[in-house]
């Protein structure tokens, strides 16, 4: 019997999953879902039953449901990459970029375990596309693709990688990186170019997203399939309830959620479902989910039919037997709010405030209890704090973190200026321009408008803007402004902006937007003066971040003002940014370089050294710096000078071939021939200390066919190829050696190497004898 009813359960199980295939190979995926759920049922660790309803809720843009599904795959077969790699395509449809990058190198990973190198290579391709400055996925693209034979592919990635490695000042490890690209393609002249650039110190271009990679689909986006195709790849597009009845839709719908997970056959169950109640519902005993399941049936009853007294109490019950969701919590602010209880609905509020879904609505309700409290300063904040919600929601992710660390200095400022008048339009303001249903495409609108960022493409606040004015139409007066700008009326632009500012002298944005157009009326000290003047302002303000864009945006404009770029340098080291403060320093030496003041530069050089040497900053700064210097050192044949930088070039990076022969040259033209002979020992003892013969080896063969002449070298490379057995190799030395020596006129050199040649015992030794005996 128990024979038959495994047999009849498997046939159950087959059907189903035939049904699905079926359903899903005509695209119908509501049924092929319905049937995949049933297979699931009936094979709950059927691996591919679950990746196939994965695969449905994918298709239908259930893109949570679908998460579920593959990371339950994941468990059961964690060395099976394909689930790993649709949680990628998840992550990155739904706007998680991190994880998308994330789930994409581990699914890499696994595919290379079972050999499928192609699949490896599409995982880290979406990564780079992700995140074009991603160094490991490069890097391991370039191995891949260069065991593999792809040339021209591993060229290009060897590249990004040398590139990435140059911006974070890695600039022997960039060498070695665009060295490995000519190695394998000698003739490819982007690899000869990346070479010169990167031996020359010159800066080689970071990879960039690729042309035809598309942005990740937003979460609410993709979330709407019924949406016209025009509208799926944006989230501000939409019209929708406001902020708060979006919120209260939600959490009704959580709510309703877990009622059904709650129901009454689940309660006395042991199974995997009891053990994920713990986490929904906090400190109860399985004892209280019947009552639970009760009081939230009767809230949600009693709040669709708007009584919300009777709905806020059977709520509070369910809180206080352990319901611990944020939806609650909300709910019940709400609820609270509804009521004017003020002191209730904020403390359930605060406690939703966390959660993404929940915390725009929140920080809005709050806000209002706030001023029915006649609490001012608290209201301000909150509504601050809802318009950061909104604000961040409407740019790019790589910009979100960014713009809320404004609000945090923006939101320090409001509340120290303690000014009620500007508190009250600042909750009006935001009031109006989030209390409304278009709230995303007015958002989006009023962000078209502001000026823009300077630099590092950092967004403005919104809240600046308004902040500042005494209500929203300053939206519409910048729009005026960016209007007549676009269509070639400079001079009415300007005459705008004057008097806007006299509505917002203090928003400093706008200021920028006036030096630019001063800029595009070739007025270029006039927007240099301005920008300045906006830098010093943010600096006073606290602000020293957007200070230290804006001295950014100068320098750019204005490569040669050193006093900018002075300014700059001072603002780096003020914040304790060394690695940028160091790295404008050695811009400023670069440009006195290209304008033949090497005294300046070398002076410029030793004052970046010093900061990096003061801050145990990174020692490949102190390298990159030293080599400049005694590259001008050289120029100005001050050779003893160049000698004592490279010494000190030998103790940071003893590996470096170029430092090892410039000493040994320098101590030869400086006729310390004795010194360079230890120095060229030293270095042979410390590559064969590290068993790194063959490397000391090849060292020495360059070294000789480039100076061929020089003696000592030659000797060198004898010895050690004497020590290797390499007798008649050593031998052509040592006779070379000797021949040196004769024309020299060194006769007792000539005569110590000729017997060290014949106790080689060479096939020729009566001629080496012969030609001892002519020495005398």
């Amino acid at each position: 019997m128990v024979q038959s009813g495994m047999e009849e359960r498997e046939q159950r199980y087959q059907e189903a999953m035939n049904l699905g295939h079926s359903a899903a190979w005509d695209q119908k995926w509501d049924l092929a879902a319905e049937y995949y759920k049933k297979a699931v049922k009936l094979g709950p660790r059927q691996v591919q039953a679950i990746n196939n309803l994965g695969l449905a809720y994918f298709q239908l843009h259930q893109y949570k449901e679908a998460e579920v599904c593959y990371k339950q795959a994941a468990k059961f077969n964690p060395d099976d990459p394909l689930a790993v790699e649709r949680l990628a395509q998840i992550y990155e449809r739904t706007g998680k970029i991190k994880m998308a990058a994330d789930y994409s190198m581990f699914a890499a990973d696994l595919y290379l375990k079972i050999k499928d190198a192609t699949k490896a290579i599409e995982n880290w391709t979406r990564i780079t596309q992700l995140i074009p400055e991603h160094l490991k996925a490069h890097s391991r693209l370039a191995v891949v693709h260069e065991r593999l034979g792809h040339t021209a592919q591993a060229v290009r990635e060897y590249i990004s990688v040398a590139a990435l490695l140059q911006d974070v000042g890695q600039v022997n490890e960039a060498v070695l990186a665009v060295e490995k690209a000519v190695k394998i393609a000698p003739k490819n002249n982007e690899a000869r170019q990346a070479l010169e650039l990167v031996r020359s110190n010159k800066t080689l271009p970071k990879p960039t997203r690729q042309r035809g990679v598309t942005d990740p689909l937003r979460t609410d986006a993709v979330q709407e399939p019924e949406e016209p195709p025009e509208l799926e790849n944006t989230s501000i597009s939409r019209q929708g309830p406001d902020p708060i009845t979006e919120a209260r839709q939600r959490a009704l719908t959580e709510l309703a959620g877990l009622l059904f997970d709650v129901s009454t056959e689940d309660l006395g169950n042991g199974d995997s479902k009891g053990a994920g109640f713990k986490s929904v519902f906090g400190r109860t005993k399985a004892d209280d989910l019947e009552s639970i399941s009760k009081f939230l049936g009767a809230a949600i009853d009693y709040q669709t039919r708007a009584n919300h007294d009777a709905a806020a109490r059977e709520l509070k019950k369910a809180v206080d037997l352990g319901l611990d969701v944020p939806a609650t919590y909300f709910d019940l602010g709400l609820l609270y709010s509804q009521q004017n209880r003020p002191d209730r609905a904020i403390r359930y509020l605060q406690q939703a405030i966390n959660h993404p879904q929940f915390a725009l609505a929140s920080h809005l309700l709050i806000a209002q209890q706030y001023l029915i409290s006649n609490r001012l300063v608290d209201a301000a904040g909150e509504y601050l704090m809802a318009l950061r919600e909104a604000d961040t929601a409407v740019v790019p992710d790589d910009q979100r973190d960014s713009l809320r660390a404004q609000y945090e200095t923006l939101l320090e400022t409001v509340i120290l200026k303690n000014d009620a008048s500007m508190m009250a339009h600042l909750c009006e303001n935001i009031d109006d321009l989030l209390a409304r249903r278009d709230w995303r495409d007015h958002i989006t609108k009023a962000r078209r408008q502001l000026p823009p960022g300077v630099t590092d493409g950092a967004p403005a606040p919104l809240a600046e803007i308004i902040a500042e004015a005494k209500d929203t139409q300053i939206v519409e007066a910048i729009a005026s402004i960016n209007d007549l700008a676009r269509r070639g009326h400079l001079r009415s632009a300007m005459e705008e902006s004057y008097l806007l500012v006299s509505q917002a002298p203090t928003y400093l944005p706008l200021h920028i937007h006036m030096a630019e157009l001063l800029l595009q009326m070739d007025n270029t000290k006039g927007a240099i003066d301005k920008m300045i003047v906006v830098s010093e302002a943010y600096a006073i303000r606290g602000e020293a971040k957007r200070s230290i864009n804006l001295l950014k945006r100068v320098v750019e404009i204005a490569p040669m003002d050193f006093n900018a770029r002075s300014r700059l340098i001072q603002r780096l080291s003020a914040v304790g940014d060394v690695d940028n403060a160091i790295h404008e320093y050695i811009k400023l030496a670069d440009v006195q370089y290209r304008l033949a003041q090497l005294d300046q530069a070398r002076a410029t050089y030793e004052k970046a050294l010093r900061m990096a040497q003061q801050n145990k900053a990174d020692l490949s700064w102190s390298v990159r710096i030293l080599k400049q210097m005694a590259d001008i050192d050289i120029q100005r044949l001050d050779w003893r000078q160049a000698l004592r930088v490279y010494e000190q070039l030998r103790t940071l990076s003893p590996d470096d071939e170029l430092t090892r022969t410039r000493l040994i040259e320098l101590n030869v033209r400086l006729g310390q021939r004795n010194q360079a002979a230890v120095e060229l020992d030293n270095f042979v003892s410390y590559l064969t200390s590290n068993a790194r013969q063959e490397k000391a080896l090849a060292y020495l063969e360059n070294l000789v066919a480039e100076n061929e002449e020089m003696a000592f070298a030659r000797s060198k490379l004898a010895e050690t190829y004497q020590k290797a057995g390499r007798i008649q190799e050593a031998v052509d030395q040592w006779d070379k050696v000797a021949e040196l020596m004769v024309v020299q006129g060194n006769t007792e050199r000539a005569k110590e190497v000729i017997r060290a040649i014949l106790v080689l015992n060479p096939p020729n030794a009566d001629q080496y004898r012969a030609a001892l005996q002519q020495l005398g």
